[in-house]
């Protein structure tokens, strides 16, 4: 076991936490549905959150996740209607659940190295709508999500780290050796928030963001504020928004290794003219990047642009994982983009107001593709105000807040 009995306890009471938090209209209720998702290598903290929410009153359905062979024989043998079915009643199911706690804890990252992109675009493509359903619930104030990573041997031999390394760092990064780690969740999330209110407050038209290897500007847009924490994924000390993806020119670098969907990617370039990526590079992996570009229309636009401060993230190792690495603190904090889908919660305006029509007006991007790609170097985020003053909002790592 990874984590110890004590600390699995407390990620429980995390998570728990996490799922409630994320519920930013709204409240749970006695007796609502939560849809627990695990690996199979986090049952020790399913059954920890388990028990917590049966003793919460929570109604809770259980699944667990397929072994990753599984996923590797139905992309490698599955015809078109096959990638594309959706189960009888999965729609209904997706309509009726109040929260979903999901529980990653991989045990093969490159299973799906030799299967084609484009089968994997054609299956969520098709599952895209389920997702929306849980948008629109998630809008509503009916619906919460939070997820998060449970230390395996894959991701520590991925990470370069050994297991102890790697599990010592979830445990600093979620508070886990602390006395009460909801309680500093609760004291963070505060910090983080107000320089979230104060970047939302600013009069932002663009945000330029340079770095040795990147110069990027994007276009903030009307009606956009900035999230910070919230609950949804847990770690998280990033400060988001998603941009009006129009406005995105320049160039962006990711010098930070990724793996999606089973392959291996470092040291991504990414060009933009006219709010579009019109020109994909990376020092391994080049191809592979290019055809998750090509998904869907809104793939080669971004949905997401994203600061974390080193002063509150713990995370100071490449962890093989997304979740860890967007929230990477380091010496420098890190800046990420995201390309393809946007968040709707980043709408300053009534949630209620913003369907399909709103979000194409506004510049929201609309895709199947949602891929982080991280920057750890030494930077510095620019704000062009809307009177065309500009005012440094970050360096060395930090907010200048």
């Amino acid at each position: 076991m990874f984590l110890t009995k004590t600390q699995n306890e407390k990620y429980a009471d995390v998570m728990i936490w996490a799922l409630q938090t994320a519920r930013r209209n709204g409240k749970f209720k006695k007796y609502d549905s939560v849809l627990l998702r695990t690996d199979t290598a986090a049952l020790p903290l399913a059954e920890a959150i388990y028990k917590k929410l049966i003793a919460a009153r929570f109604n809770v359905i259980t699944r667990i996740n397929a072994p990753e062979a599984f996923s590797k024989a139905f992309y490698t043998n599955a015809d078109d209607k096959q990638l594309s079915f959706i189960s009888a009643g999965e729609k209904e199911f997706q309509g009726g659940i109040n929260g979903l706690i999901s529980l990653r804890a991989p045990e093969d990252l490159t299973h799906l190295k030799d299967v084609s992109p484009a089968r994997i675009a054609k299956s969520a493509v098709a599952h895209k709508p389920l997702r929306e359903i849980l948008d629109v619930r998630e809008q509503q104030g009916l619906f919460s999500w939070t997820l998060c990573n449970y230390p395996t041997e894959e991701l520590a031999k991925r990470a370069g780290l050994t297991a102890k390394e790697y599990a010592g760092q979830i445990a600093r990064a979620c508070f886990l050796n602390e006395k009460d780690p909801v309680k500093k969740w609760k004291e963070v999330t505060k910090q983080i928030t107000e320089i979230g209110k104060w970047l939302s407050s600013l009069p932002v038209e663009t945000l330029r963001v340079e770095s040795a290897h990147m110069d990027l500007e994007v276009l903030l847009g009307e009606k956009r504020k900035f999230i910070a924490g919230g609950g949804c994924n847990v770690p998280s000390f990033e400060i988001f928004t998603s941009p009006d993806w129009r406005g995105t020119r320049g160039v962006y670098f990711a010098d930070l290794s990724s793996y999606r969907s089973g392959n291996y990617v470092r040291g991504v370039k990414l060009e933009f003219k006219n709010g579009r990526a019109v020109k994909a590079d990376a020092e391994q992996g080049g191809e592979f990047v290019r055809k998750m570009l090509a998904m869907d229309r809104g793939a080669a636009q971004i949905g997401e642009f994203s600061l974390t401060d080193r002063r509150f993230s713990k995370i100071t190792k490449f962890m093989a994982d997304i979740l860890y690495d967007e929230n990477f603190g380091g010496k420098y904090g890190n800046c990420h983009v995201a390309v393809g889908a946007s968040y709707a919660d980043t709408y300053s305006g009534p949630q209620s107001q913003l369907d399909r029509k709103l979000k194409e007006k506004l510049g929201f991007n609309d895709s199947s593709l949602h891929w982080d790609l991280i920057n750890t170097e030494d930077k510095t985020v620019t704000a062009r105000l809307k009177d065309g003053s500009k005012r440094m909002v970050y360096e060395k790592g930090q907010f200048k807040y």
